[in-house]
Order: C-alpha cells, then structure tokens, then sequence
C-alpha cells in the first residue's frame, strides 16, 4: 500500500509539474506573440528591415516637424505684429448736440489699436440731415481740435473713461 501511495505523490508532483510547465509554456508563447506583434508595428510589417532605416526616418520626421514649427513660429509672429496694427480698443459715445431736439441721435466712436492709434467718427444728427466727421487719432491724441464726446469716446477706447 505503501510503494501505491508512494507512486500516487509520485504522479501527482510529475502532473503538478507538467501544468506549471505548460502554464509558463503558455505565457511565453502569449508573450512572444505580444512582443512580436509590436515589433512588426515598430518596422511597419516588414517594410522596414533594420533599425538603421528607423532612425534615419525618425530623423527625416524631425527635421519635417521642426522645419514646420518654425514656420508656424513665423506665422505667429506675424500674426502678432498684424494684430497691433488691427482695431482693438472701442469707444462709443452717444448725444444730444442740441437741447430742443429729442433723443441722443448723435454719437462718436472712437476706433484705435493697441497703441492707441486710430480714428474717430462722429455723427451729428440736425434739422438738415446727418453730418459725419472722422479725425486721425496717434497715441491717444489727435491734431485737430477735439469735442468732449470725442475724447470720451477715445478715454473710454483706452480704458481710462
């Protein structure tokens, strides 16, 4: 009874082996194929024979993205120094210009860049129909003689009305 039992631990500790064997025989075929898989992705399934050529076009798309970036760099640049140029402060103003006609029918808007250079357009609404006037305005000021709507509307542009 003995020498059974003795063979019995004896096929049981040879099955126990042959299934942690097969169990890691398992994982390394699923491994090899995970690893192998990424590998075809890394050398474009075969279009691609060494790691030498890899580098090489890794370095051709580098210079391509770098040579990109610069470009939009320069774009930026460009953008930024239209934008200063570009109308980016408002002001507007309405009046009455006269104290017998009704409402502020009138008004002046004041249009200038981030340097403070622009125009002003004033409208003036009278008995005889609608004049329209428009001013050069540089650094915040303006070589001809400014109405008090007028340099509102430009103090309010600038922030500081």
């Amino acid at each position: 009874m003995a020498l059974q039992l003795d063979n019995f631990l004896l096929l049981l500790g040879v099955a126990t082996a042959f299934l942690v064997l097969f169990l890691i025989n398992f994982f390394l075929v699923w491994y090899f194929y995970k690893t192998n898989k990424n590998i075809d992705r890394l050398l474009e399934k075969g279009k691609i024979k060494d790691f030498k050529n890899i580098l090489l076009l890794h370095a051709e798309k580098e210079k391509e993205l770098e040579a990109k970036i610069e470009d939009i760099f320069s774009d930026i640049e460009k953008l930024q120094n239209l934008s200063e140029r570009a109308v980016q402060k408002t002001g507007v103003v309405r009046f009455n210009p006269f104290q017998d006609m009704g409402g502020n029918q009138s008004f002046v808007i004041a249009l200038l860049d981030n340097k403070n250079n622009g125009f002003v357009i004033s409208s003036l609404f009278i008995k005889e129909g609608n004049r329209v006037y428009a001013k050069a305005v540089k650094d915040g000021k303006s070589d001809y003689l400014l109405s008090n709507e007028e340099k509102e509307a430009i103090a309010i542009a600038m922030g500081t009305g």
